[in-house]
């Protein structure tokens, strides 16, 4: 098997990247968080010739999950995560659609598996294992890669900032927690992905992010 490879394509006006995980042989891989314009996203496969086997959510807001339910049935595979504590904004996905003035393309969904700390996941030979990350929301995790010390964190943390709290199940001193005690334990070393904007490495927040270094906030 070939290297692990990302290519992210940011969607919707809320700029979400969705991230194409693949092995850069096999050209196999899983489509992390597609948001929308899943046409983009569909478009983006086809030209770098990749085969998705899964989608993996992050977590249940709609700017990572609302296009899922369209990804799954144009490629026919299974949705996973996230942690089933995220099932109620899942199930209201149409309804923050209305709220947010998205018209369209949005559709309340389950996926075919929850996640739990401790599970793992796998395409090929690259195996990620599932970190649950309270805080920005109560059912979010984080895909870790030990071997390509890579991890995709979703909106637990930025580069220079950390996810939201104030969205429904929001709670920051879990937030902080899951930065403290999950993520930043796994080493200086490891590279992320993130939700929004660009990644960064974990030894850099440690060392520089305001809401690390200076005490909750």
């Amino acid at each position: 098997m070939g290297q692990l490879k990302a290519l992210v394509i940011p969607v919707t006006a809320f700029e979400q990247n969705c991230t194409i995980l693949f092995d850069d042989e096999s050209k196999r891989g899983v489509v992390v968080d597609p948001g929308g314009d899943v046409d983009r996203i569909l478009e983006a496969l086809q030209a770098n010739g990749v085969t998705p086997e899964a989608i993996w959510l992050t977590h249940g807001h709609i700017d990572h999950a609302g296009g899922a339910l369209d990804l799954k049935e144009a490629l026919d595979i299974e949705i996973i995560g996230p942690h089933e504590a995220d099932k109620f904004l899942l199930d209201n996905l149409e309804m923050i659609a209305l709220r947010y003035g998205i018209s369209g393309g949005v559709r309340n969904m389950t996926p075919d598996r929850w996640l739990e700390e401790g599970d793992k996941l796998s395409f090929g030979n690259h195996v990620f294992e599932v970190l649950h990350c309270p805080g920005h929301a109560p059912g979010h995790v984080v895909y870790f890669n030990r071997d390509a010390n890579f991890a995709h964190v979703g909106d637990v943390l930025f580069n220079g900032s950390i996810g939201r709290t104030d969205l429904p199940g929001g709670d920051h001193a879990a937030l902080i927690r899951s930065i403290k005690e999950k993520l930043l334990p796994l080493g200086d070393e490891i590279g992320f992905i993130c939700g929004h904007g660009p990644g960064g490495r974990f030894g850099e927040e440690r060392r520089t992010n305001p809401f690390l270094v200076s005490g909750e906030r």
